[in-house]
């Protein structure tokens, strides 16, 4: 059995490449292991087998930004049941206007949620690597509309759409520029800047209602779209919150 060495060193044989170009390219997802993509350039090998897959590029691996469908009962990022550890292949979702990126494991790591959603709530979640959407989407809170749907039971008190409309909440805090209408005889409609689930319930049950499910459908210009709960995309980097 031959002496252990790295895997970067293996490919640099393989290919005469650069060190560097090596470790590009297994950071990349190009090279396998025995059949096995390993994204690790100090991965320890012997005696096993070590293939470049076609059309490999040794090239930079981009910060990404993912959007999922939190479902309720998840926690945004720490806690008992992150959210992010639904995040794998076989849970991604494409569409013709996503970027071309082959899916990593290391794009689950490292990874920033600047809009939480509460446990009880689900919807759109943004996790990102990326700084400057962790800068835009932290800073930039209070300017950028949210809208949810929310599913309620009761009877909405006199005047309650004219109160929810002004975005006060059961203690009294005021909500400015809230619009809220009916989708349907038990559902709600909430588009408002920097609003939360918690300020979503209280203003509920400040007009005599109680909220079932409440979910979050869009942050900015960006929609959740047909995600499932659970499910994923990669955000194209041309779009703007």
């Amino acid at each position: 059995m031959s002496e252990p060495v790295r895997l970067a060193k293996t490919v640099v044989a393989l290919t005469s490449c650069s060190r560097r170009e090596a470790e590009l390219y297994i950071e990349g997802g190009w090279v396998t292991v025995n059949g096995q993509v390993i994204e690790e350039p100090q991965h320890m090998i012997t005696d096993q087998k070590v293939e470049l897959l076609p059309d490999a590029k040794p090239e930079p691996i981009d910060l990404v930004t993912i959007v999922m469908h939190k479902p309720e009962g998840y926690d945004s990022d720490e806690g008992d049941k992150p959210a992010w550890k639904l995040l794998s292949p076989e849970s991604r979702v494409t569409e013709h206007t996503d970027p071309a990126v082959r899916t990593l494991r290391r794009h689950f790591a490292r990874l920033t949620v600047p809009m939480r959603l509460a446990p009880n709530a689900s919807g759109l979640l943004v996790l990102t690597q990326n700084f400057q959407v962790v800068k835009k989407l932290t800073e930039d809170a209070s300017k950028i509309e949210q809208e949810y749907v929310v599913d309620v039971t009761g009877t909405i008190a006199e005047g309650g759409m004219e109160q929810l409309n002004l975005g006060i909440t059961a203690n009294g805090w005021r909500l400015p520029g809230c619009k809220v209408s009916w989708q349907s005889e038990q559902r709600l409609r909430f588009a408002a800047k920097d609003i939360r689930a918690a300020q979503i319930e209280s203003m509920c049950e400040a007009v005599g209602l109680k909220t079932s499910v409440i979910k979050r459908i869009r942050i900015g210009q960006i929609a959740m779209s047909k995600l499932q709960p659970g499910q994923w995309r990669y955000l194209p980097g041309f779009k703007r919150f």
